[in-house]
């Protein structure tokens, strides 16, 4: 292997050395339980404390009070959507609207409500990945509870108009969720211009710790407990506190979403950009999904005519590059992405899909990697491909292929 370069920072991103050591005596030496009394535990609750405060600043909510630390985003989606239907603040209402492009923690927990006797509504997405805004006007009642849309795809990076869905929602008295995991620390977030009234994050997507998250509730909103224990978080999310990842997390968001957001995020658009231009140009038969404007900085997503993901996976693992897939064996699943199937791709063709996320360590060279390995493994690929023929795909060959 001649050279690593990791490209999957949607997947995780690699801990930042001034998170590691804001998280460490946290881990070794002012270990003690924030619930207890002594002021050996103290330290640890105002550790806690300032994590809040951080969260909260950077998100611009108007008390760190709002904050609810969870295991991840994917408990975070769960404690705002379940939480807020099961709640006081639903008022009876049973109606949610989401889209057909959500996170699974997002479609999977709505699945679940359905089960219970819940209605929810999934919006249509159109070819680039964009919420249907007119459908959300005429299917948004008076029984519409919750409107949970997220804020930035995190398989084709299309960002969502989050302040317009936010207006639809509370012309209606209807409360906003915004899944933001894969935005936070990759845009400007701000939930009280915004109109945000839940918004989950999650730390290892901003160079923080995994296993940390947190749940923004504007001060108001009653939610029923997602986990029932000792009462820590407001009693929503008990269990003793994991004050190094809170400090992980709050250390990550300062630095993420501080004052160099701007550059941080022009530095990984650059970078992209040349990706995007260097495949589109040595790659024939190439599709670059979602919003080409209006996207997250660091995502690049193509789709490959006439390949599986799975195997264009592991030939790039062997050249020292980490990608994703939303392909088959990959997920375990039979199917091509729910996300590709949405924006209108073919069967066919949604199997050889490549989603390349580049961060703030990732450098020109590695872009020159990239362009040469993909290239080069896709080549290769299709030579081996039944449906490759004559220098273009068999789209017939492959749509035949796909249907066993």
């Amino acid at each position: 292997m001649s050279r690593f370069v990791y490209a999957d920072n949607a997947a995780t991103t690699p801990m930042s050395k001034t998170v590691y050591n804001a998280m460490q005596p946290f881990l070794t030496e002012n270990y003690g339980n924030p619930s207890s009394l002594y002021r050996f535990g103290n330290k640890s609750r105002q550790a806690m404390q300032n994590a809040r405060k951080q969260v909260a600043t950077a998100l611009n909510a108007a008390d760190p009070s709002e904050i609810i630390f969870t295991g991840g985003g994917s408990q975070a989606d769960n404690l705002a959507i379940t939480g807020f239907m099961k709640g006081l603040s639903a008022k009876g209402r049973t109606h949610i609207i989401t889209s057909r492009i959500e996170h699974h923690a997002v479609l999977y927990t709505c699945q679940a409500l359905e089960k219970e006797g819940f209605t929810v509504t999934y919006l249509n997405v159109d070819n680039l990945g964009r919420v249907d805004l007119e459908q959300l006007k005429s299917v948004i009642s008076d029984n519409t509870a919750l409107v949970t849309i997220m804020a930035a795809n995190n398989e084709i990076g299309t960002i969502q108009p989050i302040r317009e869905i936010a207006e639809i929602a509370h012309a209606h008295g209807a409360v906003f969720h915004t899944d933001a995991v894969q935005a936070v620390g990759h845009m400007h977030i701000d939930v009280q211009e915004m109109g945000i009234d839940m918004l989950s994050l999650s730390a290892h997507k901003f160079r923080g710790p995994k296993g940390i998250g947190a749940l923004y509730c504007r001060k108001g909103i009653a939610l029923k407990p997602l986990v029932y224990g000792g009462g820590q978080e407001k009693g929503l999310c008990s269990g003793t506190e994991n004050v190094a990842g809170m400090v992980g997390l709050g250390q990550a968001i300062t630095d993420a979403c501080g004052a160099n957001l701007d550059e941080k995020m022009s530095y990984v658009k650059s970078l992209t950009d040349k990706l995007v231009k260097g495949i589109m140009e040595n790659v024939p038969y190439t599709h670059f999904t979602g919003d080409p404007e209006n996207r997250l900085p660091g995502t690049a997503s193509f789709v490959f005519e006439a390949i599986e993901g799975e195997g264009l996976i592991l030939r790039l693992d062997f050249a020292g590059i980490c990608g994703s897939t939303g392909s088959a064996c990959s997920t375990g699943s039979l199917d091509p992405s729910h996300v590709l199937m949405s924006i209108g791709l073919p069967h066919e063709i949604a199997h050889g899909s490549l989603r390349l996320t580049l961060g703030e360590q990732n450098t020109e060279e590695d872009v020159d990697y990239l362009i040469e390995k993909v290239t080069e493994v896709v080549a290769s690929l299709r030579e081996m491909s039944p449906v490759w023929e004559d220098g273009k795909p068999n789209l017939t060959a492959a749509s035949e292929l796909h249907s066993h």
